[in-house]
């Protein structure tokens, strides 16, 4: 199989490129290893990544060195190789914006010194593997079963989706399509393939014309930011806007099934639209003064509150549908875990993601952005919070149901934001009598007084007041037990050491970050910041967690929220402490009574 001529690589070594509807993993040797098609949560087209058939490369001739680097505000990706005689690179991108039932991969060879000699294999296999396409010419001269036309186009349907690759003209069809090229110093090559889920009746792109559409809509949409960190917060976005689909809907990962721990069963299909990782892309756009991206999030999450009001679901497809239950392929999977397809979460209560949605259509409405469809759903979410606020919910971190303080105080949160400031401090109160800590912090839950990272946004989004003794507590003892050489984790897995049970979350860095900044330590929140934002490989790409002892990242690839973290925190330290969501509390202190 040609997967096997190219095993999976470390995830630090993969770059990403996205249109919205789709997305690919490329890897160090040119290949795309992971491509689901013709949408985020189809199967898969190229799944070597988790040991199933189909790949697509281009990959040089000969010894060499790579690198790699995206063209600023984009998703347009550039391989780069060294090798004993040439410098070749080779411009990848999925035409954008994307169609949702067509994509266009485009791939240019460039010949930057000396002559490019390259290998190219293109062997998409639908059905994460389980259909073989039969390439044939398109039917005008030379066109046959195992050649393609004069102009070097060639054809296949297979899986319920058909296949179009021009630019391959002295290709031969064998396991796959091969190609030895040589491209002249100076120059260029291009290919481009199509996957569509309807036959390919209008003519081939032009490449030019892709790549010129291309540029000019990634610069469109990708804003000049003004921050700490201007690189990496609009690559964040530039991630995050690959990740959103036309509807408004921003998927969690593009991939599936990558392990958090090595045989440690945490395996998931990240490929869905989480209502809250939805919330803290639009909260940091609008940190970020990045409407776009907050106006989807708001459109997305609206749009679910009107369907489902107090039933919605933690997660959905890009399209708004269910997300299916969890299978097995029965294939390899990345090493270390092993496949699953769906997620379990549509079967969840999660009570914070309605304090979420409230966060999110407020920030609208102070921006002046939220009509009446909006409102009508903010007040929804209200109704939902007093509904069923006493309800046990799985929590922020898909656990078993209890009465979660994080999930209750996200409400209060949200609430607060809404106006609602009665059912708040009930709220508020409630939790503060049930999971108060004997030291005065926060606790889980009731009967469960271990810390948690999820304790330190009740302050930075404005549940509580910054200078409230739950807060400052809470921070103090959260940094003292599930902090270490500037990594934070979620929660301590019994007695074992810190990073043994799991890596290190980046999400939780992220926030340390900013409840440190809104205690007015700027020094603290830096030195948070650039250690987590440093967490990642030559694309800058961000895992869900990070392995401190082997410096590997782990989980799905991209993660959405540790980007959207990554751009608010860039944008809040840039400003003055204190600075954002609920820094400087309220005056309705719960901590009175104390």
């Amino acid at each position: 199989m040609n997967g096997d001529r190219y095993p999976p690589q470390v995830l630090r070594e993969y770059a990403f490129l996205a249109d919205g509807e789709r997305g690919v993993l490329a890897g160090p040797r040119g290949e795309f290893p992971w491509m689901c098609a013709p949408r985020w949560d189809s199967d898969a087209v190229f799944a070597s990544l988790i040991g199933g058939a189909g790949i697509y490369a281009v990959t040089p001739r000969g010894r060499f060195v790579w690198g790699g680097f995206y063209e600023p505000g984009s998703l347009i990706w550039r391989n780069r190789w060294v090798t004993t005689g040439a410098i070749i690179e080779c411009r990848e991108a999925l035409a954008f914006p994307g169609d949702a039932g067509r994509a266009v991969l485009l791939r240019r060879i460039l010949a930057q010194k000396g002559d490019a000699r390259v290998h190219v294999v293109c062997d998409p296999r639908p059905g994460f593997g389980a259909h073989r396409p039969r390439f044939r010419g398109t039917g005008r001269p030379d066109g046959g079963e195992d050649r393609p036309d004069r102009a070097g186009t060639w054809e296949a349907e297979a899986g319920g989706l058909w296949f179009r690759w021009t630019g391959a003209g002295a290709a031969k069809a064998g396991d796959g399509i091969e190609l030895d090229l040589t491209v002249p110093a100076g120059g260029h090559h291009d290919l481009v393939l199509e996957i569509a889920d309807r036959p390919l009746r209008e003519a081939p792109p032009d490449a030019d014309h892709a790549w010129r559409a291309t540029e000019r809509a990634w610069s469109r949409v990708v804003p000049r930011l003004h921050t700490i960190a201007d690189r990496d917060a609009r690559h964040a976005y530039a991630v995050m806007r690959g990740l959103t689909g036309n509807g408004g809907g921003m998927v969690a990962a593009a991939t599936m099934s990558l392990p958090e721990r090595s045989e440690a069963g945490r395996n998931y299909d990240y490929r869905y639209v989480w209502i809250r990782d939805q919330c803290y892309a639009g909260l940091a756009a609008a940190a970020a003064g990045a409407d776009p991206l907050l106006d989807d999030a708001v459109r997305f999450v609206t749009a679910r509150l009107h369907e489902d009001g107090p039933h919605l679901a933690p997660a959905y497809t890009l399209t708004g549908r269910p997300v299916p239950d969890q299978r097995r392929l029965g294939l390899p999977g990345y090493p270390g875990g092993y496949d699953q397809v769906g997620n379990h979460v549509s079967r969840q209560f999660q009570l914070d993601c309605f304090g979420d949605a409230l966060l999110l259509l407020d920030t609208a409405a102070r921006r002046d952005r939220l009509d009446a469809d909006g409102r009508g759903a903010a007040r929804t979410a209200a109704a939902a919070v007093q509904a069923r606020w006493r309800e046990p919910d799985a929590g922020i971190w898909e656990l078993e149901n209890r009465q979660w303080t994080h999930s209750r105080l996200n409400c209060v949160a949200g609430l607060r934001a809404h106006g609602k400031t009665a059912l708040a401090d009930a709220i508020a109160a409630d939790t503060m009598a049930r999971a108060t800590h004997r030291t005065g912090r926060w606790q889980r839950a009731p009967g469960d007084p271990r810390l948690d990272g999820a304790l330190l946004l009740p302050a930075i989004r404005g549940a509580v007041p910054a200078d409230a003794p739950h807060t400052r507590r809470t921070l103090r003892a959260y940094l003292a037990e599930l902090t270490d050489d500037g990594y934070a984790y979620r929660f301590r897995h019994g007695d074992r050491p810190l990073g043994e049970a799991e890596g290190a979350f980046l999400l939780c860095g992220f926030l340390t970050a900013l409840a440190a900044h809104q205690q007015g330590d700027v020094s603290t929140a830096l030195r948070w910041f650039e250690r987590n934002r440093a967490a990642c490989g030559p694309a800058g790409l961000l895992a869900e967690e990070y392995d401190v002892a082997q410096r590997q990242m782990r989980g799905n690839l991209p993660q959405a929220f540790v980007h959207a973290l990554l751009l608010e925190c860039a944008a809040r330290l840039d400003g003055r402490p204190g600075g954002g969501p609920g820094a400087t509390g309220h005056a309705q202190d719960i901590d009175q009574g104390r």
